[in-house]
C-alpha cells in the first residue's frame, strides 16, 4: 500500500510503533552500507534508495522522470518488505544472497527482489547490509545499462505510416520485376 507521505520522516511517523521500529532498524543498516552516490527519499510511495539524475541523467527506463531505483523499504498491508534491485536480475548476486541468508538460520520469504518480513527478528540485517554494500552506484549503473535497451526515439506520427507504405510499394515492385523475368519456355525441335 502506497503512502501519501512526501518525506521519509512523514512516512515513518505514519507507521504503528512496532513497524516504525522495524523499518527504522532496517533503514539504519541500509544507510550505513549505502554508497554515497545513492540518495534516500520517497519513491513510489515507499522509502526509496536511488541513483539521482545528477549521477545518472537518463533516469529509470520505465519513467525517465524518476531516478533509477536501487532499493526500497515499505510497510505493506500484511507485511513489511525490503526491495533489493541489486539482487534482482543478477543471478550471482541472488545466489550469494540466498546462501548468506540461509547461513543465518532465518527463514527467507523472498520474491524476485522483495524480502518480506513480519517482525525485525525475521530479518538477517547483516545480509541486507552486505547486499547493499556490495553494489556501489557505478557498478549498479553499469549492470543496468548492460541489460536495459534504451527506448528508440518516437518518430513523427506519420512516419510509421509512410514507412509502411514505402515497404508495400517496394514489395509490389519486386513482385512485378520477378514476374517479368520468367525464363522463356524451350522450343521443341
Amino acid at each position: 500500500m502506497q503512502s501519501k507521505a512526501t518525506t521519509v520522516d512523514q512516512y515513518l511517523a505514519s507507521l504503528p510503533e512496532d513497524r516504525r521500529a522495524a523499518i527504522s532498524a532496517v533503514r539504519k543498516v541500509i544507510l550505513k552500507n549505502l554508497d554515497k552516490q545513492y540518495e534516500e527519499g520517497i519513491q513510489y510511495g515507499m522509502i526509496g534508495y536511488y541513483v539521482p539524475h545528477k549521477v545518472f541523467p537518463a533516469g529509470y527506463h520505465c519513467d525517465p522522470k524518476q531516478p533509477l531505483p536501487f532499493a526500497s523499504l515499505a510497510s505493506q498491508k500484511s507485511h513489511m518488505a525490503v526491495y533489493l534491485m541489486c539482487v534482482y536480475g543478477q543471478p550471482e548476486q541472488e545466489k550469494w544472497f540466498r546462501e548468506a541468508w540461509a547461513k543465518t538460520g532465518k527463514k527467507l520469504d523472498m520474491g524476485k527482489s522483495c524480502v518480506r518480513f513480519k517482525k525485525l527478528e525475521d530479518v538477517a540485517l547483516d545480509v541486507i547490509g552486505e547486499a547493499i554494500r556490495r553494489v556501489p552506484a557505478k557498478a549498479y549503473i553499469e549492470h543496468y545499462e548492460s541489460v536495459i535497451r534504451r527506448p528508440e526515439k518516437k518518430k513523427a506520427p506519420g512516419a510509421a505510416k509512410k514507412k509502411a507504405a514505402e515497404k508495400k510499394v517496394a514489395g509490389a515492385a519486386k513482385k512485378k520485376s520477378t514476374a517479368k523475368k520468367k525464363p522463356a519456355a524451350k522450343k521443341r525441335a
